[in-house]
């Protein structure tokens, strides 16, 4: 038996040195030269990866819908989301509204960050007095619904459209730092911290060894390195300029894009991705065909469970009538008086929460009642607000950053892309304290080469395209109008709304600056890569391997 055994291994040994010695380094299909060789040049080529989602985060795969479809009518003679065939590509999104526990890990970062700095703590607190009514007793909620662990998975409210951006960016920012140091690509938390050993203290306080906070676009720009900062996992460097040092395996370097290893950006999902999102019509398709429609985001034309176990309750959290927030007592039908608990309810097919009641929710676009007439057919989206980043040292492609360390982002000045000459000229006038474009002395504008929009069309380029030429007057808000560029949608119907506000096609609109204790907000999450999340099981088209090239 021993013998037996012995013999099955080296035929196993044999087959897997044989395997590794046909398997051969990649290498390029349009010049033959091998990928990953420091010798011949270190020209890379990454393992192909599909990116899984980002923490809290569901795939949402995406396809054609009639935006604005599920809407039967048109009770306040809107006339605001005309409906419109278009696609939406795939994407993640939050599988709950952020709750006031999330938020709370938000302000409990700035305060160990920024402790001596009270404007951006002040800045990143909810309105709490959203509560107040004049005729209502809702004062507790004031000091309570926000901090008390009663209400830790309530979703957080009184968040301005302003303020939900900046969480967005803030996550995105952790959550890359944290994959960073968990996998040793930087130094770890535990190192960072002293290595766990009793009285150390934690390098830079609560920054991990950095001097700034770190920042994705600073990190993948590689002005984030060095000693008590890189991990012992970091890739290898196979560019021959870089000296081989004493490192163990050859010299390392941070994490690049194209590792594939850092999360895209999390950020406000656009209005039509949202209503896409709650319709969650992909259960209801066959073979491209939708067996059938929706208006909430579950099947049905009611609001009560059809199913045997269920029969009879409330799918959501809303107003059922006037004074009716949360039914008779003893009875409850939706089992909450104001927000419930994140997880609340059925999910839709997508696997997502409350994309009907309980919060309305903030999307990324800018409010116009005409979009849903203009927009792109692909992706659309009403909010683009074009910006590069500064460079600090144009020669090097150093970034300049803020004082909180994240890179500052100036309107783009190109619908192209500048020469180089016309870049440098640019980033060193913005260096100098002026307007990009101008002169210091007169406000002229610089000799840099005409952009096409103003050689063909006479106009300049304008960077921001949420009014789309429209030509509402930002002087007379409030006056004629209370739409501008500031005004941002919210969907999905309240706690304090009736049915037909959750509707995903409904929209409404609100100053980006304002809050309220009926809006709250999820994020999402760009999907890089192929649009389809389960191949499986499905016929597809066979795709051949390229022939390895002998060079002769």
């Amino acid at each position: 038996m021993k013998a037996l055994f012995t013999n099955t291994a080296l035929v196993l040994l044999s087959f897997g040195t044989l395997l590794s010695s046909c398997s051969k380094p990649p290498q390029s299909q349009k010049t033959g030269m091998t990928y990953n060789n420091r010798n011949n040049g270190g020209y890379l080529r990454f393992k192909q990866t599909h990116p899984t989602p980002g923490p809290g985060l569901v795939p949402i795969e995406g396809g054609t819908f009639v935006l604005g479809g599920s809407a039967d009518q048109d009770v306040t003679y809107d006339y605001n989301n005309v409906r419109r065939r278009v696609t939406v590509p795939s994407f993640y999104m939050d599988e709950t509204e952020v709750s006031n526990q999330d938020w709370l890990d938000y302000l409990h970062w700035i305060n160990i960050t920024f402790p001596n700095d009270g404007e951006l703590y002040y800045n990143a607190l909810p309105d709490t007095l959203v509560w107040r009514k004049p005729l209502s007793y809702n004062e507790p909620y004031v000091e309570n619904y926000l901090r008390h662990p009663a209400f830790q998975d309530y979703p957080v409210v009184g968040v301005t459209w302003d303020q939900a951006q900046d969480y967005c960016i803030w996550r995105t920012d952790r959550t890359n730092e944290n994959i960073l140091r968990e996998n040793n690509y930087m130094m770890t938390w535990k190192d960072a911290a002293g290595g766990g050993k009793k009285g150390a203290a934690p390098a830079a306080g609560a920054q991990g060894g950095l001097k700034e906070p770190f920042n994705t676009d600073i990190y993948l720009n590689g002005q984030i390195r060095g000693a008590g900062v890189d991990g012992k996992n970091m890739p290898k460097d196979n560019n021959p300029n870089v000296a081989p040092g004493t490192a163990k395996g050859g010299p390392r370097r941070p994490v690049r894009i194209e590792d594939g290893i850092l999360k895209q950006g999390y950020r406000l999902p656009s209005e039509a991705e949202w209503e896409y999102a709650a319709l969650s019509l992909a259960g209801n398709t066959e073979f491209e065909n939708i067996n059938d429609g929706k208006i909430y985001p579950w099947n049905g034309l009611g609001v009560r469970s059809p199913n045997r176990k269920t029969r009879g309750l409330i799918l959501a959290n809303f107003k059922r009538g006037a004074g009716d927030n949360a039914g008779v007592g003893g009875g409850l039908n939706d089992k909450a008086d104001i927000t419930g608990p994140v997880r609340s309810y059925e999910p839709n097919d997508f696997g997502l929460y409350n994309m009907a009641g309980n919060v309305n929710e903030w999307v990324a676009d800018t409010y116009r009642q005409t979009s849903f007439e203009e927009v792109e057919d692909f992706n659309p989206f009403r909010g683009n607000e074009f910006t590069n980043k500064r460079l600090a040292d144009p020669a090097k492609g150093l970034y300049a950053k803020d004082k909180y360390g994240r890179p500052i982002k100036d309107p783009a000045k190109s619908n192209k892309k500048l020469k180089y000459s016309d870049m440098i000229a640019q980033q060193q006038g913005l260096n100098n304290g002026t307007a990009a474009g101008t002169t210091p002395a007169t406000g002229a504008t610089v000799p840099l080469t005409t952009p096409n929009s103003i050689k063909y069309s006479g106009k300049a380029y304008n960077p921001d395209f949420r009014g789309a030429s429209d030509s509402v007057n930002t002087v007379l808000y409030g006056t004629t109008t209370l739409v501008n560029d500031h005004s941002k949608i919210f969907k999905g119907g309240s706690w304090n709304d009736l049915a037909y506000w959750m509707n995903p096609a409904t929209r409404r609109f609100m100053d980006e600056d304002e809050s309220s204790a009926e809006v709250g907000f999820r994020c999402a999450m760009t999907m890089v890569g192929a649009p389809e999340i389960h191949p499986e099981g499905k016929p597809h088209l066979p795709v051949k391997k390229a022939k390895p090239y002998k060079a002769k």
